[in-house]
């Protein structure tokens, strides 16, 4: 799609294309309602700066639709082909590193209460094994706003995916 596209969709259209990329209602509408935009670089950054910070209930809720890292999504819906595509990236990682992510995940998950998310376009392996194994140091205050952080990076990459 086009920017020209993305700022000529009706209101109802645009909430439905801007869902995948972060599924905060108070963001999409505030995206949807800066329009027009008078170029991609303009449209993403008043999506990341709307975005942030987002608070504790946005993060919880966004998350529902992020696999674990390093486990693909199936599904042919828009928040799955998303993941697919940032996670395929990767390449394969080694025995040893999905192993120790999939160790580092359950610990996560076990210590927060919801899935690790990184932003993984254009990190490996390796570097996301070593974010997890920082972030999972972290009091909770501070993992969840570094969540936050991610989910925001996630948006605007996807934001812009779609408007190239």
């Amino acid at each position: 799609m086009t920017l020209e596209e993305f700022n000529r969709l009706a209101t109802a259209e645009v909430v439905e294309t801007l869902r995948p990329c972060l599924d905060v209602d108070r963001w999409i509408h505030a995206v949807a309602d800066g329009r027009p935009y008078a170029d991609v670089e303009s449209c993403v950054a008043a999506a990341r700066q709307v975005a942030h910070p987002l608070q504790p209930a946005e993060i919880e809720a966004a998350l529902t639709h992020h696999p674990r890292i390093g486990e693909r999504s199936s599904g042919g819906s828009a928040e799955a082909r998303h993941s697919r595509r940032e996670q395929a990236g990767l390449g394969e990682a080694d025995a040893d590193v999905e192993q120790r992510l999939a160790e580092g995940n359950a610990a996560y998950e076990e210590r927060f209460g919801r899935v690790f998310l990184i932003r993984a376009a254009g990190r490996s392996h390796r570097e996301i094994l070593a974010e997890l194994e920082r972030r999972l140091e972290q009091d909770p205050g501070d993992e969840l706003a570094d969540t936050g952080e991610q989910l925001e990076q996630i948006a605007a990459l996807r934001l812009e995916g779609l408007l190239r």
